[in-house]
């Protein structure tokens, strides 16, 4: 079993201190949280939460992630980096492909590239992209990072031509010198297959443990459908049996492969008043506790 440090909407200047911390815990990976845009007014939902609402997100620091990623990679040596999830459908497929190429390249091939649909309409919006479709938008935003990080002929080059986007045969330079994992975050039915069509993983958000059996259920189910039996697919899951060793083995026979864990509800309103040293103190604790028993 691999882990995954979670903490998101605090204040920016504790994520690099916080990557460090986890590094030397002896923590797998570090997620990276993506938001965009807060727009004034809007009647959209967050489908993650019980009620719904999105005024958690109000003045909270979010820097960019891509940017963030590429910053603790700088400041650690071991950790892996893996958004949580990248709002894909909203930004330019071939950006994409070059920054997360760069990171991979620069970092050691230290990034998990979660990725997804944003909820929120006005993402699509402010970024000058339709709403309408923006499954079938993903589909082919993958198929271009898929093709643009890794070569698909014998000169490296590769070109799209697809119903969102198209374009002739070219190359991005450096490459990643390892493919970079591309997982696919969301509950619905069709985020669980694209997983397993496009994806090299699967990213749970959260929910009860009656849910999450649900979906580990579909999901195996989806990848009997597919014939998919690859032994390196990426399983990650927020669970409360991530927090005791027994509970770890018991996701582990579901097979689960990273657990993600976080020690606060990020999900409140106004600034995060946790102390830096807190935060330090319960990632530790809990490699003292679970890692190092079970890891």
């Amino acid at each position: 079993m691999r882990f995954t440090y979670a903490e998101a909407m605090t204040q920016a200047t504790y994520y690099a201190p916080l990557a460090r911390a986890a590094e030397a815990a002896g923590y797998t990976s570090m997620t990276v949280a993506d938001s965009l845009v807060y727009p004034r007014e809007s009647d959209s939902t967050y489908p993650y939460t019980d009620t719904g609402d999105r005024e958690f997100l109000e003045d909270k620091e979010f820097l960019e992630t891509m940017v963030l990623c590429t910053h603790l990679a700088a400041v650690t040596s071991t950790l892996r980096f893996t958004p949580f999830v990248l709002k894909l459908p909203v930004r330019p497929p071939v950006l994409v492909a070059k920054q997360a190429a760069s990171i991979a390249y620069l970092s050691g091939n230290r990034l998990g590239l979660g990725v997804g649909l944003s909820p929120w309409p006005e993402d699509f919006r402010a970024m000058g992209v339709p709403w309408e479709r923006r499954g079938k938008r993903t589909d082919e935003c993958i198929d271009i990072l898929r093709g643009l990080t890794s070569a698909r002929d014998q000169q490296g080059f590769f070109g799209y031509d697809g119903e969102f986007y198209s374009f002739p045969p070219l190359k991005q330079c450096p490459a990643p010198t390892e493919p970079i994992p591309i997982l696919v975050g969301g509950h619905a039915d069709a985020a669980l297959r694209r997983a397993v069509r496009k994806g090299d993983g699967w990213m749970h958000a959260g929910g009860d443990a009656e849910e999450l059996e649900r979906l580990l259920a579909r999901l195996a189910e989806i990848r009997r459908e597919e014939g998919d039996t690859r032994d390196d697919f990426e399983v990650h899951v927020i669970s409360y049996d991530a927090y005791d060793p027994d509970g770890v083995k018991r996701l582990e026979e579901k097979g689960v492969t990273d657990c993600i864990v976080g020690f606060r509800v990020p999900y409140i309103k106004g600034p995060d008043t946790e102390p830096l040293e807190k935060k330090v103190e319960h990632l530790e604790r809990y490699a003292e506790q679970i890692i190092s028993k079970v890891g």
